[in-house]
């Protein structure tokens, strides 16, 4: 996968990325109701920034060559899935939090379906004299 998906991946990484880096954290702050959960946790939304900052930097590493990154890519889009699943079952059985089933949840799901979206399940590797293509990664 060489060509105009790969390039569609590379900046797919770098948005999901940089959107990990700087907008965790801040977004906690600026919509609370949709990215801040009951009891307030500081501690908690800390400790998430940091887990989805330094995501974000690995992603935006793996944008160099997404070819060779693809479990983080992979990763990335089921734990993004998971995670958004989680918070969605308690925003629903929470009748307090319902709000975050348009703010975080959807954060989520749209970072995972971006990369789902542009990422290879696997790569096949170029058939040469005396092999055939087999799948790889």
């Amino acid at each position: 996968m060489r060509g105009p998906g790969e390039r569609r991946l590379r900046i797919t990484l770098k948005v999901v990325g940089i959107s990990f880096i700087a907008g965790v954290y801040p977004l906690i702050h600026l919509w609370p109701a949709g990215f801040r959960w009951q009891p307030e946790q500081s501690e908690y939304e800390q400790m998430i920034a940091v887990i989805y900052a330094v995501l974000g930097i690995f992603l935006l590493r793996a944008s160099r060559d997404p070819l060779n990154h693809l479990s983080l890519v992979w990763f990335t889009v089921w734990s993004s899935l998971g995670h958004a699943a989680v918070m969605a079952a308690a925003a629903i059985s929470d009748g307090h939090e319902w709000i975050h089933l348009t703010g975080d949840v959807p954060a989520l799901l749209v970072a995972a379906a971006a990369l789902a979206a542009f990422a290879p399940r696997q790569l096949i590797a170029p058939s040469g004299p005396g092999q055939s293509g087999t799948a790889t990664g």
